[in-house]
C-alpha cells in the first residue's frame, strides 16, 4: 500500500504556530512519526504540503495511479474549498482527513468540513496521533490488522 500524506496552509509552521492549539511538534517530527507508525504497518509514505489551493488540487490529481489513498489536512481550506472537495471525489482514491486539533470545539466557522462528505472518513482532536490513527484506518481498510 502506498499513500500520501498531504498538508495544506500553514501547516509548514507547525510547532511555531499557535502551540497552544497545534502542539509543539515540527511538520518535519510529525512526518518522521508518520514514517516511522508506516514502515512498521508496511504501508509507504510520501509526504508533500502546499499553502495554496491550486497546488492541493494539483497534487490530489496527481495521486491517481500512483496512490492507493490519502490521508488529507486541507487546514482551514476544510471549511470553505468546494475545489478541493471536487478533486477528492473526482480523484476516487479512498481520502481520509484529519486535524490537529479538534475542529468541532472550535471557533463556530470551524465546525463545517465541506470535504468530508468526499472522505472516507475523519480524524480529528488526537494531536499527531490523528494521522497515525489514520494510518491504521488504511491498515485496517487493506485488511492488514
Amino acid at each position: 500500500m502506498k499513500l500520501l500524506v498531504l498538508n495544506g496552509p500553514n501547516l509548514n509552521l507547525l510547532g511555531l504556530r499557535e502551540p497552544g492549539v497545534y502542539g509543539s511538534d515540527s511538520y518535519e517530527d510529525i512526518c518522521k512519526q508518520i514514517a516511522g507508525r508506516a514502515e512498521k504497518l508496511q504501508i509507504e509514505v510520501d509526504f508533500d504540503q502546499s499553502n495554496s489551493e491550486g497546488g492541493l488540487i494539483d497534487r490530489l490529481h496527481a495521486c491517481m495511479g500512483v496512490y492507493d489513498g490519502v490521508i488529507l489536512n486541507a487546514g482551514a481550506y476544510t471549511h470553505y474549498s468546494y475545489a478541493i472537495r471536487d478533486a477528492i471525489a473526482a480523484i476516487r482514491l479512498p481520502v481520509i482527513e484529519v486535524h490537529l486539533s479538534n475542529i468541532h470545539a472550535r471557533e463556530e466557522f470551524r465546525h463545517t468540513s465541506v470535504i468530508a462528505p468526499a472522505c472516507r472518513g475523519q480524524i480529528a482532536g488526537f494531536g499527531p496521533a490523528s494521522y497515525l490513527l489514520a494510518l491504521e484506518a488504511f491498515a485496517e481498510i487493506a485488511g492488514r490488522l
